[in-house]
């Protein structure tokens, strides 16, 4: 009996990994959760301090971190990057505590720990996005966020740390835009961007597997094997 447009469709990427599509769409909707959790609680907070940007990224670190490495055990077994994504949670987790743990370092330790987790987990979700390219379906997606990552941390780089610059609002009220507002405010946006795209790659990997099911033809019992 030949086998069935679906069965192909498992062992390859060009006509859909429907397999691997299957198994991985809750991976980026599990870690857009925390992701878009950040981004909300910077933005609807009115305080942009250094102290306040760690424990965000802390608690975000932590939870991330785990949620990472679980999905990443039960869901990425066959994506042959899966080390590397459990290198990654670890490396979450711990800049997660560090955050908590030096929440009174003030912008020096904010920029610090958000420089170092970028930087880290950015390469390592963009090698593993270049790693697995044409073999798991997911990859140009980890190629994506991974990249936009590593940005994160060039920009957190660029950032002075003595930025302050005084302006008055539309309130008449003067006020002061400084590097932990800048920060955080960065961090935010980063969470808000991150959460978008994978909830996006999750639910195209969902849909896109029941589409190929929908549309594969089916060989009947009562069909002549050739």
């Amino acid at each position: 009996m030949v086998p069935t447009a679906v069965e192909t469709s498992h062992n390859t990427i060009g006509d859909g990994g429907a397999s691997q599509r299957a198994a991985y769409w809750p991976v980026p909707i599990v870690r857009a959760i925390p992701a878009a959790g950040l981004a909300l609680l910077v933005t609807f907070s009115a305080d942009h301090s250094a102290s306040f940007g760690l424990d965000a990224f802390g608690v975000f670190g932590i939870v991330s971190g785990l949620a990472l490495g679980v999905v990443a055990l039960l869901r990425l077994a066959s994506s042959g990057v899966r080390p590397f994504f459990v290198a990654q949670a670890a490396v979450t987790v711990v800049c997660g505590i560090l955050a908590l743990v030096f929440r009174d370092s003030g912008v020096a330790g904010l920029f610090l720990v958000l420089t170092i987790f970028a930087a880290i987990t950015g390469m390592l979700e963009l090698y593993s996005g270049l790693r697995s390219r044409r073999r798991f379906v997911a990859s140009g997606d980890w190629v994506a966020v991974g990249a936009l990552t590593a940005i994160a941390a060039v920009v957190f780089v660029l950032i002075p740390p003595g930025f302050s610059q005084r302006f008055t609002g539309p309130d008449g009220v003067h006020r002061v835009l400084d590097s932990a507002v800048v920060v955080v405010g960065l961090l935010g946006a980063y969470g808000a961007i991150v959460a978008v795209y994978l909830v996006i790659a999750g639910l195209s990997a969902k849909w896109g597997t029941q589409k190929v099911q929908a549309t594969a033809p089916v060989l009947h019992e009562s069909e002549p094997s050739q």
